[in-house]
């Protein structure tokens, strides 16, 4: 599944970006990457604890939310990055 992502408010464009950043950052707000799922219609659930079911085309993923600090961890990046990759969703340009 390939989806345009300009369409995509500026604010998720550049969680996007974030996602693909070479090194991978350590400080991406999981709120950010939370509404990122949502701007890129992914179907999102809430599982037991910490943890968020998403789906985005055929691909289906769990995320667990970091706590207690707000930010993502620089391998929870790199495993949305995956998921994103593997859902055909890309930086631009790509």
């Amino acid at each position: 599944m390939s989806m345009s992502t300009g369409s995509l408010p500026r604010r998720h464009q550049r969680t996007l970006a974030e996602m693909f950043a070479e090194p991978t950052p350590a400080d991406v707000r999981w709120d950010d990457i939370r509404s990122l799922f949502g701007a890129l219609k992914a179907d999102c659930s809430e599982g037991r604890g910490s943890r968020l079911r998403v789906a985005l085309g055929d691909r289906r993923a769990v995320f667990h939310k970091p706590h207690p600090r707000k930010e993502a961890s620089k391998s929870l990046v790199r495993s949305v990055r995956r998921f994103l990759e593997e859902a055909g969703i890309g930086p631009e340009g790509r």
